[in-house]
């Protein structure tokens, strides 16, 4: 049987925001984080009601004891992507920022929900633990300073993960009489795939809203895609390997072809986008 959530979701993105069943009526969006374990993207539909010019969320998980695990993603890794039904029947979708709200603001929040709302006082009555509110904010990727950052993180990152991928690499050692993989380092090498997998997932999500920015880009941003999905099925055959009990020189085999596709598609990227992003560009009418 389907899962419930992933029926919403469809329905939500075949109707414009729209949905039917239980949701009928309800202010929804959709609310995608990266999974703090495994790196990967996970899409949930969430309540929401519109604060200024932020969005705010419940992590309510229907008054049980524990926050649901978007909760838990977005609390690890704060950027965000969300989908939202437009007035033209269609579905927006945008970069956010996710922060959780505390003391005196949250109460204050939780309470007007519960007004306008009753479902959600009777889900605070349910549970010991204090809902969190969550508020979302966009990220405004026309902002020059926006595209400096962006620019500095991904050389950021791909420097963090090619000293991973390194270490790992000689952790294997170089040559054939090499002892068993040991536990220490196959958590290492799940580790480096989880975050690679989330690395990937939060690009995969501003290539969209760039694209709209940089159309000159939209050749190069659908080929980092595509090699996207290469590097991915890649790191799932490790992950297979790892979990599989290989000999290390079967590891340290998919390691190096890893590498080597990485290597590629860090220095494409890095010389598509860092000077898109960094240039100066022309001011319309000066």
């Amino acid at each position: 049987m389907p899962d419930f959530n992933q029926l919403v979701i469809e329905e939500f993105r075949a109707n414009g925001g729209r949905v039917g069943g239980m949701f009928e009526g309800a202010a929804l969006l959709l609310l995608t984080t990266t999974g703090a374990r495994s790196g990967r993207a996970h899409t949930n539909p969430a309540v929401y009601v519109r604060d200024g010019a932020r969005l705010l969320v419940f992590a309510s998980n229907a008054g049980g004891p524990k926050h649901p695990a978007w909760f838990h993603n977005l609390s690890a890794d704060p950027f965000v992507t969300v989908e939202l039904g437009t007035t033209e029947g269609t579905v927006e979708r945008f970069a956010a920022t996710a922060v959780v709200t505390e003391g005196e603001e949250r109460d204050r929040l939780y309470a007007e929900q519960a007004d306008r709302d009753p479902g959600f006082a009777a889900y605070q009555a349910a549970t010991d633990r204090i809902i969190p509110v969550v508020a979302l904010h966009r990220v405004d990727l026309a902002d020059p300073a926006r595209h400096r950052a962006i620019a500095d993180h991904l050389i950021k990152v791909h420097a963090e993960l090619r000293d991973e991928l390194t270490a790992l690499r000689e952790g294997l050692g170089v040559t054939s009489d090499i002892p068993p993989l040991g536990r220490g380092l196959a958590r290492h090498c799940l580790t480096f795939c989880g975050a690679l997998h989330a690395h990937h997932h939060n690009e995969d999500s501003v290539f969209d809203l760039l694209e709209h920015e940089f159309p000159e880009l939209s050749d190069a941003l659908d080929r980092m895609r595509e090699e996207h999905k290469v590097v991915a099925r890649t790191v799932e055959e490790l992950e297979a390997l790892l979990t599989s009990g290989a000999a290390p020189a079967a590891v340290r085999t998919e390691l190096d072809r890893l590498a080597t596709r990485l290597d590629e598609h860090f220095t494409y990227e890095e010389a598509q986008l860092v000077p898109a992003l960094t240039r100066t560009r022309a001011v319309p009418g000066a």
